[in-house]
């Protein structure tokens, strides 16, 4: 089979089972495809690296690694490689999560040559459609990051110029602001974006594995070390490494990444050699990692070597006009992975989520529009579907200058809007007497 080039399609089938991958390699050989084989999912991230692949079919099952894991690494640094996932374990939950990571086919165990030939034309297909859609697209200067607010077009200035040096960056923000879609856009803007991308939470690895994780180790370096595993550097040598929360990691890890820096070689656990990596380092904090210096918690020479360029991304409460704009994408976005009819937000609903302070940032917002979108039974959210703590938010800049009265009108205007004008439930919110609720009303008009 060809592809828009004209030359041959070529897939890389991944299985454990040698006797499986005779049968793909086979099957798929005589219907004039390429076809490169390996074993295991490190072999396939070294095969990807090395070369031009359209189709990745990937048994879910294998040591080490799964296919699951497979697929989140095609996802994240071959948008142009479609992905198909065979096992011999089918179920819904399965299906369910293979097509969220990213497969275009799910393909249960045992399969007929023909379903196979179908389902890799179907993901061949459908791949082509999305290669001519990237190809044609007006090119996004938001790298796919929403907001129109002064302080994001700041971050999306950054991102471009960060995405035009080899440096290495430190991104700061509150948690949820996004900071990993910020490296993802640094590194997929960059010269090194045909490389891979290897995102790395310094907080989710213990301690112990960490060495182990990020270096890898030779065969026989530890107790179960039965052998060679190519480390977090390795795996993005020649792309970008994203070090998540560097501002939690040890002292120890600490001087490990600074010799990384300054030397650009790693020493794999158990060896005796070094290895030579090319890797660019993008980090991220939530802390004020100048006061953890301060404290003798991070070291000041690992901060500058860090920080060559700074990018701080804004909290949500700080380009509230971004809101509206963040809604109306993540309500369209939920409706269409649910296939239903569009949801819209009433002006006031938009009104009251604009005002809430969001502590947690855009991930937040995100996953109360998912609830919403799962539990709504009409086409439009209103103020009383949304949380208790945004129904009654006061605009606080408005609050901060009007009067004590006006305010108090104001918030009991919407309690009772809230609750459809029914006085009783309005005072049990309020926290006072029906009387009481009589006489403010009373004075308010």
């Amino acid at each position: 089979m060809a592809d828009e080039a004209g030359g041959r399609f070529r897939l890389l089938a991944v299985d454990d089972n040698s006797n499986a991958l005779e049968i793909i390699k086979r099957t798929l050989s005589t219907d004039g495809y390429d076809v490169l084989t390996c074993d295991n999912v490190a072999a396939a991230v070294s095969l990807l690296l090395n070369h031009s692949i359209d189709l990745v079919i990937t048994d879910l099952k294998m040591p080490r690694h799964s296919g699951l894991d497979l697929i989140r690494h095609v996802n994240d640094n071959y948008p142009d490689t479609g992905v198909i996932m065979i096992t011999g374990y089918p179920s819904i939950s399965t299906a369910v999560a293979a097509v969220k990571q990213g497969a275009e086919q799910f393909l249960p165990k045992p399969f007929t040559d023909e379903e196979l030939l179908s389902a890799v034309q179907g993901a061949l297909e459908k791949l082509s459609i999305r290669r001519e859609s990237r190809h044609t697209a007006t090119p996004d200067r938001t790298y796919g990051i929403v907001g129109d607010s002064e302080p994001m077009r700041k971050v999306f200035n950054l991102i471009a110029k960060a995405a035009a040096m080899s440096a290495n960056v430190l991104i700061s923000g509150e948690s949820g602001t996004g900071k990993e879609l910020v490296a993802r856009a640094i590194h997929y803007g960059s010269a090194r974006a045909p490389a891979p991308f290897v995102p790395v939470n310094c907080t989710a690895i213990p301690e112990g594995l960490l060495e182990s994780e990020l270096f890898g180790h030779v065969k026989g370096a530890f107790t179960g070390a039965n052998g060679p595993r190519t480390g977090f550097f390795q795996m993005a040598d020649g792309g970008t490494v994203f070090l998540d929360e560097i501002g939690d990691a040890s002292q120890s890890l600490q001087a490990k990444l600074l010799r990384v820096i300054q030397n650009k070689e790693i020493t794999m656990v158990g060896a005796s050699r070094t290895t030579k990596v090319n890797t660019r380092i993008v980090a991220a904090t939530h802390r004020d990692l100048e006061a953890l210096i301060g404290k003798n918690q991070f070291r000041e020479d690992l901060f500058y070597r860090l920080s060559v360029l700074d990018i701080h991304i804004p909290s949500l409460r700080a380009r509230r006009e971004d809101i509206p704009l963040l809604i109306g994408h993540f309500a369209a976005s939920f409706c269409r992975e649910m296939n239903r009819a569009p949801v819209d937000f009433s002006d006031r609903a938009v009104e009251a989520m604009t005002n809430y302070a969001w502590p947690g940032n855009v991930r937040e917002l995100e996953n109360l529009i998912q609830k919403l979108i799962v539990i709504a039974e009409r086409d439009t959210i209103d103020v009383a579907d949304l949380p208790a703590a945004m129904r009654f938010h006061i605009n606080p800049q408005k609050g901060l200058n009007s009067p004590l009265a006006e305010v108090e009108r104001e918030h009991i205007s919407r309690v009772l809007e809230s609750v459809g004008g029914n006085k009783s439930k309005a005072a049990r919110i309020l926290k006072i007497n029906r009387k009481t609720l009589r006489e403010k009303l009373k004075k308010s008009t």
